[in-house]
């Protein structure tokens, strides 16, 4: 196996050192930007006159039928050799002579490879953000189908308030907005060029860094040759990134699992996202839901993982550093197998209205209302807070919900109940009377979806 660095190391090192220095098995998935940065690194070095502009272009050549040969299939990587940029050089020095060894001037492994990684994910963003937004216009297609569902609200896991169906999941809409938010603002630092930091302390070439950078189409060079090659901040903001969205997948997964149980059946999950049970026939599980909530936990783990990694790594490029990769791959491949699923999940899920509502009907969910209709006659808040609790009490005595007591149960406790009480605490009412903006009358919640649609138009 041939090796770029054998130079100062004479002697044969151990077939196990080998596979343990390895990381072709995993950074081979970046080929395409290793042979992109090569390109615009080569076209640099013809135009500054570093290398000879005929060289310069035989590696680019080169470099082209490498790519088409990888991506047709003709041309396997190698399994053996150490990198993904010791196999591409070492297959253009075969292929094209003495000139391809010429590739590597004014160049590190170092600031090659944090090239590759950043052009890497910056592929992996547009993918990311693809799906998100997929997810976000699913998220508010259910949502306008279901603006008037009345459904309870929880605080604490209790009975709350009633709200809609609607309104309950643009908060989620809410949430992947931000990640989508969050990818954008993350581009500005991930598309920094670190090409031309050499291992850490430039190169005496009179290289052109921004003529890369515009090859490229990075925003600006790394203003530091140490940091170019040593930081890794954008893998772990990456990560991080990663992690809030499985976090925000994993809430929703949660309360999927929890509407599609026995005791609230408030949704059905299709059968293209449950499973069954070896042995209950009558069971139908909601396996892929509990899956992308389990999954949450692997990108947290490498979101510490790659945070731990650099934690004590003394300036400039370490051999450490090779373990970044596995944890960032991780966390996008997992929210890109996640993504898809949750849209899946909600946009065929069967949603069962009547016994949502049914559900809101009950724990005295209008006991904020009542209070409220007392406010609007001149009670001060917390002392209508007070009479309603007591006038609860008395309820859960007789064993009845607040719009089930006569008016005269509700006149015992203040003589400023009169008949349209009724009508104040309907749960269409309590709903419909919230307009403030972000509430949950139809009215706000449809404004809420058209905010996002309009979002989605300029992401």
């Amino acid at each position: 196996m041939y090796k770029l660095w054998k130079g100062r190391i004479s002697s044969k090192t151990d077939a196990a050192t080998d596979s343990f220095n390895s990381s072709i098995a995993f950074d081979s998935r970046m080929f395409r930007h290793d042979i992109m940065g090569s390109v615009a690194h080569a076209k640099m070095l013809g135009a500054t006159g570093i290398i000879p502009p005929g060289d310069a272009e035989k590696i680019v050549e080169g470099l082209g039928d490498i790519l088409s040969r990888l991506e047709s299939g003709s041309l396997d990587i190698d399994p053996a050799a150490e990198d993904i940029h010791t196999f591409i050089e070492t297959e253009l020095t075969k292929n094209i002579g003495d000139a391809g060894k010429m590739l590597h001037t004014a160049r590190s492994r170092n600031d090659q490879v944090a090239l590759d990684l950043r052009m890497y994910l910056f592929d992996e963003y547009s993918e990311i953000t693809a799906l998100l937004k997929k997810l976000v216009g699913v998220i508010a297609d259910v949502a306008d189908k279901y603006t008037d569902a009345v459904m309870p609200g929880y605080t604490h896991m209790q009975i709350a308030q009633p709200i809609t169906l609607g309104h309950h999941l643009m908060a989620y809409a809410a949430m992947f907005l931000r990640d989508l938010s969050r990818l954008s603002d993350a581009e500005k630092r991930l598309l920094v060029m670190p090409l031309g930091s050499g291992a850490l302390a430039g190169t005496t070439h009179p290289i052109d860094r921004d003529f890369v950078r515009a090859e490229l189409g990075f925003g600006e060079v790394s203003f530091n040759s140490i940091d170019g090659v040593s930081d890794r901040d954008f893998a772990i903001e990456t990560a991080f990134i990663m992690s809030l969205i499985m976090a925000h997948l994993s809430r929703l997964a949660e309360e999927l699992i929890l509407w599609c149980s026995w005791e609230f059946r408030f949704i059905e999950l299709d059968d293209a996202y449950s499973t069954g049970s070896s042995i209950m026939p009558q069971k139908k599980n909601p396996d892929i839901a509990e899956l992308s909530r389990g999954k949450a936990s692997r990108v947290f783990g490498d979101v510490m993982a790659l945070l731990s990694l650099i934690k004590g790594l003394p300036l400039a490029y370490n051999k450490d550093m090779q373990e970044d990769k596995e944890a960032v791959f991780d966390a996008v491949d997992t929210v890109k197998a996640c993504l898809p699923m949750m849209s899946g999940m909600l946009a065929t899920m069967r949603v069962n209205t009547k016994n949502m509502r049914q559900a809101a009907s009950e724990g005295f969910i209008n006991a904020t209302d009542c209070a409220d209709y007392l406010v609007k006659k001149g009670v001060p808040f917390r002392k209508a807070y007070n009479v309603i609790g007591k006038l609860v009490a008395c309820a859960i005595e007789q064993g009845a919900m607040l719009e089930e007591l006569p008016l005269s149960g509700f006149q015992r406790f203040s003589p400023l109940f009169e008949n349209d009480i009724f009508a104040a605490i309907d749960l269409d009412a309590c709903v419909n009377n919230r307009i403030s903006e972000g509430g949950t009358s139809p009215q706000s919640v449809k404004k809420q979806i058209a905010h996002v649609r309009a979002v989605l138009k300029n992401v």
